[in-house]
């Protein structure tokens, strides 16, 4: 979906939200990468072990996405049924007190008010008004970094925002979680890449990661 960008000369350009780029986000927020480890603890945490049952689940799940991937490329919508569904449901993220909003239309308003982006969220976890996840979904063979500023700018729409916000990325490969604050400095960083290309099933830590972000919501 495009966005608008009001600039101070008397023009007003439109650009699709996938222009929006790091340094677009650096020099109108002030947005910059956390110097140290030790900003984005949470997706690091010991995890609470997975029970029996949703481990031979997201094994099934892994399984699912192997078979398809044989006929490439794995479309977005499959990638919200295969993968992301059954994420979303063993994280408890369809049940109160989280609510699921789909394909939400946001507008973020940068910093200096002479950008305005306009685009489109494909799937948004919100409890109360924190943001706790945020997936954008790709074709399976885009990388996640592409979608990267783009979904920073959504987790950073909110000017009186006085939480963290936390995000994944996801093309139904790879998933990169992100963390970013507004205050007492705009900066973000991200975890690992997780691949279910990878010789173990990443998908474990990536649910105990969506559970421990749930958690921290509700305290």
């Amino acid at each position: 979906m495009p966005f608008a960008i009001a600039s101070v000369l008397p023009v007003m350009v439109t650009l699709p939200a996938t222009d929006i780029t790091l340094r677009i986000l650096k020099e109108s927020l002030g947005l910059q990468l956390a110097p140290t480890p030790e900003f984005f603890p949470e997706w690091m945490e010991e995890p609470t072990p997975l029970s029996t049952m949703e481990v031979s689940y997201l094994d099934r799940v892994e399984a699912n996405f192997l078979s398809l991937v044989e006929e490439p490329p794995l479309l977005e919508n499959s990638v919200k049924l295969v993968i992301l569904a059954p994420l979303l449901d063993l994280a408890g993220f369809y049940r109160s007190p989280f609510r699921i909003k789909t394909e939400t239309s946001v507008d973020i308003e940068m910093e200096d008010e002479d950008i305005t982006i306009r685009g489109q969220i494909d799937i948004l976890v919100v409890k109360e008004r924190l943001w706790l996840v945020v997936i954008e979904s790709q074709r399976s063979d885009f990388a996640v970094t592409r979608a990267l500023p783009q979904t920073l700018a959504y987790m950073l729409s909110n000017p009186e925002l006085k939480q963290p916000t936390f995000g994944l990325i996801t093309n139904g490969n790879e998933f990169l979680f992100l963390k970013a604050t507004r205050r007492p400095r705009v900066q973000y960083a991200t975890s690992r890449l997780f691949s279910l290309i990878n010789p173990q099933n990443d998908l474990h830590e990536v649910l105990t990661i969506l559970k421990h972000l749930g958690q921290l919501s509700m305290t």
